[in-house]
């Protein structure tokens, strides 16, 4: 019983630094082996997922966290997204080549449908985590931390290093192709 619970730790614990990029040394039974879902190897996994969870990835590419209080969290956030609405509205108005697109943006949550063919980005507050979070058709969701100050700070995915701002500067261009798109000249994209 104790050998088959070591057995099962050392399986999981392979696993889990596999999740986090750690290789570990290769062992001779390395085939594939499927366990049922114990107690034990239950407890394991929930604890390999926990200490991967709060790591933080890239954080020589991350500047130091700005503190934001709720005041000034609110602020920053609501001239964020009303400066991506009117944004979005201004380049999907010009836009001939998309047909049913729509952009609306009420109680904190801005929904920009680009139509069928490109899908639906979504960027909404997230007031507990004093967060933005962005859902893209084309890259998948992400959450955005505020860093840096108010005068000079921008919104940063953590696990990248990249801003919001940024990413749509990547996306939206191959989604409208006959517009001039400029995300960084936006505010909080320093």
């Amino acid at each position: 019983m104790l050998a088959g619970r070591l057995f099962v730790r050392s399986i999981v614990s392979r696993a889990c630094l596999a999740t986090m990029g750690i290789r570990s040394k290769p062992q001779a039974h390395a085939s594939p082996v499927i366990l049922p879902s114990t107690p034990a190897t239950t407890a394991v996994a929930i604890q390999c997922e926990e200490s991967t969870s709060n790591r933080r990835f890239f954080s020589s590419q991350i500047e130091t966290e700005s503190t934001l209080d709720g005041a000034t969290y609110e602020r920053v956030c609501s001239d964020t997204l009303d400066a991506l609405c009117d944004y979005f509205e201004e380049l999907t108005e010009n836009a001939s080549e998309l047909q049913g697109t729509d952009v609306a943006y009420s109680d904190g949550v801005l929904t920009v449908n680009l139509g069928g063919q490109h899908g639906t980005y979504v960027i909404n507050r997230q007031t507990p985590n004093k967060q933005i979070w962005l859902s893209s058709p084309t890259s998948g969701p992400k959450r955005y931390d505020f860093v840096g100050t108010v005068a000079a700070g921008r919104w940063i995915y953590k696990h990248s290093g990249q801003s919001l701002h940024e990413l749509l500067q990547q996306e939206i261009p191959g989604i409208l192709k006959s517009e001039s798109v400029d995300f960084l000249r936006l505010p909080y994209c320093s």
